[in-house]
């Protein structure tokens, strides 16, 4: 009899943990979610490194030429992250280049800036497009080839 109660009760639980479990476990679950993935997204970005194709050795030697021009970007290390981004953005801008406040982040203004200053340095008549394409990434690449060790 034992045995059998024992079971009863078991098959009972089982039955209204199944019945429940899964409308909790589902609503419990599925809202937090997105705003999870909304917070960290919106952390992560302006602290990402964005090296627009160059290695981690033109990338410091980007870094060592805004060093030396005035505009601080922290240890160059070869990773253009904002404070790299941000010295960039206030070179830029006193060059007349418009890249927008110096924030860090590497948006339209931004690359549009970059084009800019490539076609003065190289004469190479990228299209003012805001937009880091393959043209404007092997630039960038030319132009930190062309920049002296200093650091």
């Amino acid at each position: 009899m034992r045995a059998i109660t024992k079971a009863l009760v078991g098959v009972t639980t089982a039955v209204g943990i199944a019945a429940v479990g899964p409308a909790h476990a589902a609503s419990a679950t599925a809202a937090p979610a997105p705003a999870q993935q909304r917070t960290a997204s919106t952390e992560v970005a302006p602290l990402a490194v964005v090296n627009l194709g160059l290695s981690r050795a033109q990338a410091k030697d980007w870094q060592c030429q805004l060093q030396v021009l005035g505009y601080n970007t922290g240890t160059p290390d070869g990773y253009l992250g904002a404070n790299s981004w941000k010295a960039a953005q206030r070179y830029f801008n006193n060059l007349g280049f418009k890249a927008g406040t110096p924030n860090g982040v590497v948006g339209a203004n931004t690359v549009m800036a970059l084009q800019r200053f490539l076609n003065m340095n190289l004469k190479e008549n990228l299209e003012v497009d805001g937009i880091p394409g393959a043209r404007t990434k092997a630039a960038f690449a030319e132009y930190a080839n062309l920049l002296s060790r200093v650091c």
